[in-house]
């Protein structure tokens, strides 16, 4: 389910108390920065939030809208005349982001009267996927913001944006959901689940609902099985089947493989009892090399590296 169409936000309360009481006493600031873990809500509660300044910001606890009202339909099908949406895209093989012909979009649809008499909201999902002239594009647009005007961004990895950005928006940081909050939400989403994939799934979802949501279809649970197999080192045929197996078709598998490999590394050095693999480095070297992979993932995605490649490197760099 796209963010736009999703009614229910799990475990954020506070985060929506503090944006209703902002927008009613008259504080709403002109843009908002929501970050946390991928997974953890952001974009669902931007959209929730859109829909409720669209609506007239309705009384009653929270920020919901029934999903028979009207703004929560139009919104859900991309026709309100006030909101404006940006999000990723790529072509087979490219590097995922939003280029800079879509961000000029932003400034000019703020600037304008909204057609409702309310607010003008722009909903701006992955913005640390822009590369330098779409940051400067936001930017203009942050420079001198237009009233009755709100740009929502929803920001997986906060320091890949500029300093200059993200010292003129209001930060709202959502941490991961508690151990029950995730049982709950699997429970309601997903209850055929067997038991032991949906504690698969608490294991390596790190409180982040979407994320669990998403491993649970798709390859997700065999990119998160074959991240655990690198980390015990893999050589030879195995390693090169398991490249080719996680490189595949496109991108996307790709770059959740690294992040459950790097996920699965963080909670290895934190569980106890650790996992036998721990053992083979210090724990300052196992720190080191999880940035490395970070970084590396990073690379191979913007500059359309050869994903193959790509992940015989890390797969080398893992069995030392």
């Amino acid at each position: 389910m796209h963010p736009r169409e999703n009614p229910s936000l799990f475990g954020h309360a506070g985060a929506e108390a503090m944006l209703a009481e902002a927008a009613r006493g008259g504080r709403l600031a002109h843009a908002w920065l929501f970050t946390g873990p991928t997974g953890v809500g952001k974009a669902t509660l931007a959209y929730r939030f859109a829909r409720w300044l669209l609506a007239g910001m309705p009384p009653g606890a929270g920020l919901a809208l029934p999903s028979e009202h009207p703004v929560f339909r139009r919104v859900a099908a991309g026709g309100h005349a006030d909101l404006l949406t940006l999000s990723p895209d790529s072509g087979e093989g490219k590097r995922v982001m939003i280029r800079v012909d879509a961000v000029r979009q932003v400034k000019r649809f703020m600037a304008l009267t909204p057609a409702e008499g309310g607010y003008r909201v722009v909903v701006l999902d992955e913005p640390e996927s822009m590369d330098a002239a779409g940051q400067n594009a936001i930017l203009k647009t942050l420079e001198e913001p237009p009233t009755r005007a709100v740009l929502l961004m929803a920001c997986a990895a906060p320091g890949r944006l500029l300093p200059t950005i993200r010292s003129r928006v209001r930060r709202l940081d959502l941490a991961p959901l508690a151990e029950a909050d995730m049982v709950h939400v699997l429970a309601a989403q997903l209850p055929e689940l067997a038991g032991d994939y949906r504690a698969a799934l608490l294991r390596i979802a790190g409180g982040a609902p979407g994320r669990a949501l998403a491993l649970a279809s798709g390859q997700g649970l065999e990119m998160a099985r074959l991240a655990e197999e690198a980390l015990g080192g893999v050589s030879g045929p195995r390693a090169l089947a398991l490249a080719e197996r996680v490189a595949g078709r496109e991108v996307g598998p790709m770059m959740q493989f690294f992040a459950l490999l790097r996920a699965a590394l963080a909670a290895g050095l934190r569980a106890e009892p650790q996992p036998a693999w721990v053992a083979r480095r210090a724990p300052a070297d196992w720190a080191e090399l999880w940035s490395r992979l970070g970084a590396h993932a990073a690379t191979a995605e913007k500059l359309s590296l050869e994903r193959k490649q790509a992940v015989l490197v890390a797969l080398g760099w893992l069995r030392g």
